[in-house]
């Protein structure tokens, strides 16, 4: 339920601005208005002094972060090798400030770079984006909206209630390109909310949120999170791009947008974007923008799974910083999906290089091809990379066969031998036999002439 005034039947905008970060002290305000009417034009007075006093202490803590680029440069090359949270040790104003909130929505589950219950916060004049803790009301981080880079609006896999996570990736928190020294990095940002309105959200018009049944917290943050960001618009998954060959296995009527894979022991999801490729959500996020793959390849091609090797280039990097990342046990089904999307976007693929190429067993053999199918092919025509597979490994084995000689298989046994003396034996058996025959006759022709005699 959103929050409404508990005595009046219209939010008043400038009370809603001055206690959006106080909503028991909001509800106190609200009740006192509904025992005395008459006092509502003092409370909006203080509301509004509130509202200007919050605003001008904003203001006055501005020169000490200008100050900061000149001097204190030094400094802030010690803060940003503190093992703390250099969100927050540098940019104070930015993200802890006491600014004014735009918007806020309650109860948000995040899962980095802290995994708790934290109310989302975006700041006036779409400044940062933040996470305030419910209980001590202290935000425990954030980013300011000019730092983000990419932000992604993905569903969660393999759960039974549909939920999104979205993934707010700023300026070198890929987890490609390391910062520059002095440079203060911000950590990438990961939350989650269910398929379904807003239960406690707050636009800073006055405005209240979370009533309308047609609209869902997931596009509601999406839209806010458009209209704040000048960098990037937040990214969905795309049929176009890339379909799992598998649906949801919780929820067998949708499509998934994922396909599981391992990043060395740690289990996560390949999710492949109009922008790029996101392995999550696993600390840390890895995200390969199209302007940091250098190459992608296949190797460990079985029958059942492949693994999927991205040579990714940090922005601005030579040849010497390009490192290779494997993602390995991906199931055979997707990659007909995922070589298509790969083609699409005009990566490179390596898989043949001689240098990485791997051995290939058990090949699933593809169904015979309909000749009238075939005839319509081209000669352009790429040949697929388990076609290829499949082809090498059907000439290795012709050539195996080919070597195959069976008449000294019959010389090595000693069966084959014996059979030989036999046969040569029984020629010999055979003309000794001829011989006693022709004798035999000659006997019995001369006993024949001695009768006759």
């Amino acid at each position: 339920m959103a929050f409404a005034a508990i005595n009046s039947s219209v939010p008043i905008a400038s009370i809603e601005e001055a206690f959006a970060t106080e909503p028991a002290l909001k509800n106190r305000v609200y009740d006192a208005i509904g025992m005395t009417p008459q006092h509502t034009p003092l409370f909006e007075d203080l509301a509004r002094y509130t509202c200007n006093l919050l605003a001008r202490n904003a203001s006055t803590s501005l020169p000490p972060a200008a100050a900061s680029d000149g001097p204190a440069a030094k400094k802030r090359k010690l803060q940003n090798g503190d093992t703390t949270n250099g969100a927050t040790a540098q940019a104070p104003v930015d993200v802890k400030g006491d600014a004014p909130i735009q918007f806020y929505v309650q109860d948000i589950s995040f899962a980095a770079p802290q995994r708790k219950k934290l109310t989302l916060e975006i700041t006036a004049g779409s400044s940062c984006l933040r996470a305030r803790n419910q209980t001590t009301k202290e935000v425990e981080f954030g980013v300011p909206m000019n730092q983000i880079r990419h932000a992604l609006c993905l569903p969660v896999p393999e759960k039974t209630q549909k939920q999104f996570n979205f993934c707010v990736i700023p300026q070198f928190a890929d987890g490609i390109t390391p910062p520059p020294e002095g440079e203060t990095a911000y950590e990438a940002i990961v939350f989650t909310v269910a398929d379904g309105p807003a239960k406690a959200a707050f636009l800073g018009t006055g405005q209240q949120v979370g009533h309308n049944p047609g609209e869902t917290a997931e596009a509601l943050i999406r839209k806010v999170l458009n209209d704040n960001m000048a960098q990037t618009n937040v990214i969905c998954p795309d049929d176009r791009q890339f379909v799992s060959a598998m649906p949801e296995p919780h929820r067998k009527k949708e499509k998934a947008f994922h396909v599981k894979a391992f990043r060395g022991s740690k289990e996560g999801y390949l999710f492949l974007l109009s922008t790029g490729i996101l392995f999550a959500f696993k600390k840390p996020l890895l995200f390969f923008s199209f302007d940091t793959i250098d190459s992608v390849s296949y190797t460990s091609v079985l029958q059942r799974t492949f693994n999927l090797n991205i040579m990714a280039r940090p922005a601005n990097g030579t040849e010497e910083d390009v490192q290779e990342l494997e993602f390995s046990m991906i199931d055979q089904a997707d990659y007909g999906g995922i070589d298509d999307y790969i083609k699409r976007h005009g990566l490179q693929d390596a898989s043949l290089a001689d240098a990485r190429r791997a051995k290939v067993y058990n090949i699933n053999g593809g169904k015979a091809e309909d000749p009238e199918a075939s005839a319509t092919k081209t000669e352009g025509d790429e040949e697929s990379e388990l076609q290829k597979a499949q082809r090498e490994l059907e000439d290795q084995e012709d050539e195996e066969e080919e070597d195959y000689d069976p008449g000294s298989d019959a010389e090595s046994e000693g069966s084959g031998g014996s059979s030989s003396e036999g046969d040569e034996d029984g020629d010999e058996f055979h003309e000794d036999a001829d011989q006693v025959s022709d004798g035999d006759d000659e006997d019995m022709l001369k006993e024949e002439g001695s009768d006759d005699e």
